[in-house]
Formats: structure tokens, sequence, C-alpha cells
């Protein structure tokens, strides 16, 4: 069972995870939550080079944490619409990939990054939009407040920590994508519909805290 006191999940990040960068190549494809690469279903993008991004995992430190995400704006040329973290690309005045999600937090939403105790990175996220996304996750202690980018985030909301960490709510769904079928994971909560690379990277922490072997299965 996968702790759901701040405090708990606290002790399990920092005791399974760290702050180092992550910088091994084979970490890209280890708990992902998808099926192994091959030629028919993969999670590297088809375009090369891969662009360096950075996103935050803002758990609320409530009585019984929350995961923060945003909804992203529709005229956004990438992932438009869709469940996501707060984040974005790496520029070149970011130091670290922290540093990156961070001020992309502030640009984003608001989030003021005196609030954030960045806890841990996890293993990079290639997407098959050709981002090569870094995790890192952070404590949030409340009470914030955030100002919503319109540009970028049309909304920002709490999803329960125990929901997105309970297996029994990871979908395997598929679509045909460019005459071939991609299979992807789906946590729908409520008329929130969470899928794609932010379900992945869930499923990929979901994974580290409860120290499953990456399969593939849901």
């Amino acid at each position: 069972m996968i702790p759901v006191s701040p405090e708990q999940f606290t002790a399990a990040v920092t005791e399974r995870l760290s702050l180092d960068v992550p910088r091994e190549p084979q970490e890209l494809f280890r708990g992902l939550g998808y099926p192994r690469p091959d030629a028919g279903d993969h999670t590297i993008n088809e375009g090369q080079p891969a662009r360096p991004a950075a996103v935050l995992i803002p758990v609320v430190s409530r009585p019984e944490p929350t995961i923060l995400l945003t909804q992203r704006s529709g005229d956004l040329p990438d992932h438009s619409g869709q469940i996501a973290f707060p984040g974005g690309k790496i520029d070149p005045g970011d130091a670290t990939p922290l540093d990156a999600a961070l001020r992309e937090a502030e640009e984003e939403i608001g989030l003021d990054r005196r609030h954030v105790r960045p806890l841990a990175y996890m293993p990079p996220f290639l997407s098959r939009t050709g981002y090569l996304i870094t995790p890192v996750i952070g404590l949030v202690a409340p009470p914030f407040e955030l100002t919503i980018n319109p540009r970028e985030v049309v909304d920002a909301f709490e999803v329960p920590l125990a929901f997105l960490m309970d297996p029994k709510n990871h979908q395997r769904q598929s679509r045909e994508w460019q005459g071939q079928v991609r299979h992807f994971y789906a946590m729908p909560y409520g008329d929130r519909y969470i899928w794609g690379v932010t379900a992945g990277i869930l499923r990929n922490l979901w994974e580290r805290l409860a120290d499953q072997e990456t399969s593939g299965a849901a």
C-alpha cells in the first residue's frame, strides 16, 4: 500500500529516490508504465533531437495529500487541452531541471517556490512529441495562492494522492494514431481525463513507491 500521509510519503520518496539529477540513459525506460520499446509501440519520439524539459510533481501537504495538476490551454502547440503537471522547456538560464520546474510553476500558475520543498527526481520520460522530461517531486506547504496564466493554463486543481496511487484506477487504454495502435495509461477522475505523459509519470511514481517491476501490465 502506498503511504498517503505527508510524512510517510516524504519518507518513502527520499528512501527510494534522490535529488541527484538522473543521467543514466537506461533510466529512460525504467518504470514508465508502458510496454518495452519495440517496432510497433514505444515511448521514444520519432524525431531528433529530444528537447529537454522538466515538470514539477506538486504533492500538497494536506492531512490527506493531493497532487496539484493543471489543464493546458487549447491554444498551445503541444499537448493542448490536456491535464499536465506544471512545467515546460529547460531554458539556458536554468541551472538544473529543478530550477526549470519551479520557474515554470511560477509562470504557469503562480506557485511561489518558497512553498515547495524539493524531495527527489524521477527518471526522465521521453515523449513521442520530442521532449525529454525530467520530473521532480516537491512537497507543497499550504496555504498558498495561485495566479493562473491564461496563455498557458485554463485551470489548476487537486486530485487525492491516494486515488492516483491506487493501481485499480490505472486504466490501460489504446488509440490508433498514424496507422498504429498506441497503448497508454489513463486515470479518469470525475470529469478530468488524466492520460498520456502525465498518467505515465504517475504510474512510474506508483511503481517506484510500490517497488514494482516494470512490466507494462496494468
